[in-house]
C-alpha cells in the first residue's frame, strides 16, 4: 500500500509532534494541580527525564502515547501500513528504553507510574485521575508507615544506664 500524502508532507506531520507538554500530559497536570499535587517537569537528573516528578511521593509519572509506546491490546496503537519495518523498530527501542528507565528509577528508590493517553479519553478519565490520585496517596502514607518493633521480655529495656562508680557524679 503507498502513502496518500507525499514524502515532504509527511515529515512535516512528524516534525510537528512534540514529546512534551501534550494534551495526555496537560491532562494530567492539571488535573493533579487542582488537587493540590505538587510536581517538577521532566526532571534533568532522573534518568529518563519523566514527564511528571513528584518528590513528597518519590514517584515519577509517565503519560504515554499509545502509538509511539506500542501499547499492546490498546485501540489506538496500530503499526502504520507504509514503513513498517522501520515503525516496529521505533516502538520497540522505546519500549525498551522504558524498561530500562523504570529499572534504574526502582533501584533508585522511585515509584514509577504510567498513564495511558487511552485511559485519559473523556469517558474514563476521571474514574484514571481518581484512581492516580489514589495511588500516590497510598505510596505516601506506605511510605511513612510506623512500624512497630516486636520486644521479647528477655531483653528489657532500658531508658537509662545506671552510673558508673567513680564516673564523676555522686551515687547515692
Amino acid at each position: 500500500m503507498t502513502d496518500t500524502i507525499t514524502s515532504p508532507q509527511r515529515h512535516a506531520n512528524m516534525a510537528a509532534i512534540h514529546g512534551k507538554d501534550t494534551k495526555p500530559e496537560m491532562v494530567v497536570r492539571r488535573w493533579l494541580w487542582s488537587r493540590g499535587f505538587r510536581y517538577r517537569l521532566n526532571h534533568p537528573r532522573l534518568p529518563g527525564k519523566p514527564d511528571i516528578v513528584m518528590r513528597k511521593y518519590r514517584t515519577c509519572i509517565f503519560v504515554n502515547g499509545c502509538f509511539w509506546h506500542g501499547h499492546e491490546g490498546c485501540r489506538y496503537y496500530n503499526v502504520p501500513k507504509t514503513n513498517t519495518e522501520f515503525w516496529v523498530n521505533k516502538v520497540r527501542r522505546n519500549k525498551k528504553r522504558d524498561v530500562k528507565v523504570k529499572h534504574e528509577l526502582l533501584s533508585m528508590g522511585w515509584h514509577c507510574i504510567t498513564v495511558w493517553e487511552c485511559e485519559l479519553k473523556p469517558k474514563v478519565r476521571e474514574k484514571t485521575l481518581v484512581s492516580l490520585a489514589y495511588t500516590l496517596n497510598k505510596i505516601f502514607l506506605q511510605d511513612r508507615f510506623v512500624r512497630n518493633y516486636d520486644i521479647t521480655e528477655e531483653e528489657p529495656m532500658m531508658a537509662a544506664e545506671d552510673i558508673p562508680e567513680g564516673y564523676g557524679g555522686k551515687t547515692t
